[in-house]
């Protein structure tokens, strides 16, 4: 059985990480505030770990869905990160909306364990992940993004691959048109 640890219990996690056990995939939970990862496993079965090294012990996925940069750091590479147990051949998949400098960083220092990264921002909203209707945004090597796909098709309607890694956080470029008089008349 596919194991997968889901780091990140928040309003985006919470639900993605429950279609994961809905599915009857074996789900170790981590979350900061361990009140919440208590009511995730009363809800949803699975497991609670006491780090997120602890929940990535023996995970052929490791998913991440926390706040910013500093947050993807400290879960990852922190005295307590997944590198401290994340095994040969896992797949990292980062969910956080973080800088795509960040996820570059980040998966040279998974490459390094001998393991394997993929950035995956959502799209959807809480509504989204509740229904299991997320668009993924990926990043990585294609046949990484293919294996991650497997696992994210429980809570997305959509996984495009946006190409190496960094750019699946890559906003678009905006292009700011000029407005003339006669277009702000209404009516």
């Amino acid at each position: 059985m596919t194991s997968i640890a889901f780091i990140g219990l928040g309003t985006m996690g919470y639900p993605m990480a429950g279609h994961l056990a809905r599915a009857g995939l074996n789900v170790t939970v981590f979350n900061r505030t361990a009140a919440k990862a208590e009511a995730w496993c009363s809800e949803f079965g699975g497991n609670k770990a006491s780090s997120p090294a602890n929940a990535a012990e023996n995970a052929d996925f490791a998913l991440i869905c926390v706040g910013n940069d500093d947050d993807l750091r400290e879960v990852v590479t922190g005295p307590e990160g997944v590198l401290g147990s994340l095994k040969p051949g896992a797949l990292l998949v980062d969910h956080s909306t973080v800088s795509a400098s960040v996820s570059r960083e980040l998966a040279g220092h998974v490459a390094d364990c001998g393991a394997r990264f993929v950035d995956a921002p959502v799209s959807g909203g809480q509504q989204g992940a509740i229904n299991g209707q997320l668009t993924i945004m990926c990043g990585g090597d294609a046949s990484d993004v293919s294996d991650a796909g497997a696992i994210i098709r429980h809570y997305a309607r959509a996984v495009t691959h946006m190409g190496p890694v960094g750019n699946g956080q890559r906003q678009p470029d905006i292009v700011e048109l000029p407005v003339s008089g006669e277009n702000q008349k209404c009516c």
